[in-house]
């Protein structure tokens, strides 16, 4: 590089431009760290008390503050929740991941797993696992046809909704690669009990990188969603793959979250975020 080209970006550098992409990037790194410095915090502080619980016995304290809210009778008292899984072909731990959804907590449940037609290998593989379950869970397969007014997931998620049971007062939006930890769906129901306030609830990613490059991208890209979990419980980041809402607000199209979601719906977090926003 010659004189004049170092020349002529040091002058690129110190133009108006340059200084405003320069500050902008510094603000932004600067909030970032504060937030991390915070999250910290918090976690940490979340982290003793979860300790603590294991030392009195509450082996399930990363879930539930009270063990005894993940007991049989405790949870049999909670309301009835439909679960809709739409679905989109099938892959190697697609079967585990079902399998730990239909071994959810005793909460009363029914599951939808919802596909766009029989021709997905989704359906066979479903229906056969249903079958080892036919005795221990209420669940069935649902046929949504092609969609034309949204994205076939949004369309196979509203399609579940309207064939949800009727005593159902909580719907939650699973998706095929979620694996949940026992106690989920009866921690998420007691949230919503204890505040009738909230519009939904969501989850966040738990990536573990598996040593590619893509694995670890994939982990740094969620890192900054999780922020707002570890900030005071409250979030405008919404993690579609999994989110619990009232039942009643999709009957009575509440806020417009039906006509909102069918009505050109490309992305299900980021239209219902932008409902709850």
């Amino acid at each position: 590089m010659s004189l004049f080209d170092s020349l002529d970006a040091s002058e690129a550098f110190c133009s108006p431009t340059g200084l405003f992409i320069q500050i902008q990037g510094f603000v932004i790194c600067l909030l970032l760290a504060l937030g991390w410095a915070l999250d910290s915090l918090v976690r940490n502080k979340e982290i003793r008390r979860i300790k603590e619980n294991i030392k009195r016995g509450n082996n399930f304290a990363f879930i539930c503050h009270d063990i005894s809210e993940l007991e049989h009778s405790s949870q049999l008292n909670l309301p009835m929740i439909s679960v809709v899984m739409p679905l989109k072909g099938f892959g190697e731990h697609n079967l585990h991941n079902w399998r730990s959804q239909l071994r959810l907590y005793m909460v009363p449940l029914e599951f939808l797993f919802v596909v766009d037609s029989t021709d997905d290998p989704a359906y066979h593989a479903v229906k056969h696992l249903l079958n080892d379950y036919k005795d221990d869970v209420d669940a069935k397969i649902v046929v949504a046809g092609p969609s034309t007014t949204c994205t076939q997931k949004i369309h196979n998620q509203l399609v579940g909704v309207d064939k949800m049971h009727k005593d159902s007062k909580y719907v939650l939006f699973l998706d095929d690669d979620v694996r949940l930890q026992p106690g989920s769906n009866g921690a998420l129901t007691s949230e919503m009990e204890k505040n009738p306030d909230i519009f939904i609830q969501t989850g966040y990613p738990l990536d573990l990188p598996s040593g590619s490059l893509g694995s670890y991208c994939i982990y740094e890209y969620h890192m900054p969603c999780s922020m707002g979990f570890a900030t005071g419980g409250k979030t405008l980041f919404l993690w579609g793959r999994c989110m619990m809402m009232h039942a009643e607000d999709f009957r009575t199209d509440r806020h417009g979250v039906v006509s909102e979601l069918r009505e050109g719906g490309y992305s299900d977090d980021m239209t219902l975020a932008a409902i709850a926003g």
